[in-house]
């Protein structure tokens, strides 16, 4: 499956729009994580825990999106768009959202 940001694939011609595709993936940071995370916020440097939880939510969220399209027959997802937010009481939870459209493309 080819995903691209753009409106277009350079070389290759759109056969046919099969409709906007989405996947969403929203996980909850433990106490422990939010812990150390509070501790990197004080002391400064990257949150890994935060990290590998985003990472996780993306990769969900993308094959989502990829198995949407598959199932509308598409081979190409033209202008994808992630969001990331957090969600939730106090913001405990990561939401990563992905939405394209699925196409047909020579």
């Amino acid at each position: 499956m080819l995903l691209t940001t753009t409106p277009s694939i350079e070389g290759r011609q759109v056969r046919e729009y099969l409709g906007v595709v989405t996947g969403e993936a929203i996980l909850g940071a433990n106490v422990f994580k939010d812990f150390f995370a509070g501790i990197r916020d004080i002391i400064g440097g990257r949150s890994a825990a935060y990290e590998q939880e985003l990472q996780r939510a993306r990769d969900i969220a993308m094959n989502e999106l990829q198995q949407a399209a598959a199932d509308l027959g598409a081979n190409a997802i033209l202008g994808v768009d992630l969001d990331y937010e957090t969600v939730g009481p106090q913001g405990s939870m990561l939401m990563v959202s992905v939405s394209g459209t699925a196409v047909i493309a020579d």
